[in-house]
């Protein structure tokens, strides 16, 4: 039974989370040749500001209403670089 573990940043909808749930089941039943009943995927879901590269925090930059209105895809800033 695989179980596989996705680690995103806070934001995405529930309906993009699904979608990806779905999208990702898919391809690890036809790669690993299992029955799609025996995927297992957690989604671990990321405060912004609480993952760093290199040291540095990253943020969100929107929120997934946020990112809707502002035709943002809710990208990671560095610490302190300027939203645009």
């Amino acid at each position: 039974m695989p179980i596989i573990q996705v680690h995103i940043m806070e934001g995405r909808t529930d309906s993009q989370k699904q979608a990806m749930m779905r999208r990702v089941t898919e391809a690890v039943a036809e790669t690993l040749d299992v029955r799609p009943s025996a995927v297992r995927i957690m989604i671990h879901e990321l405060q912004s500001g609480h993952f760093s590269v290199a040291g540095e925090p990253r943020f969100a930059e929107a929120t997934a209403s946020e990112a809707g209105k502002n035709g943002h895809s809710g990208h990671i800033l560095h610490a302190g670089e300027a939203q645009s």
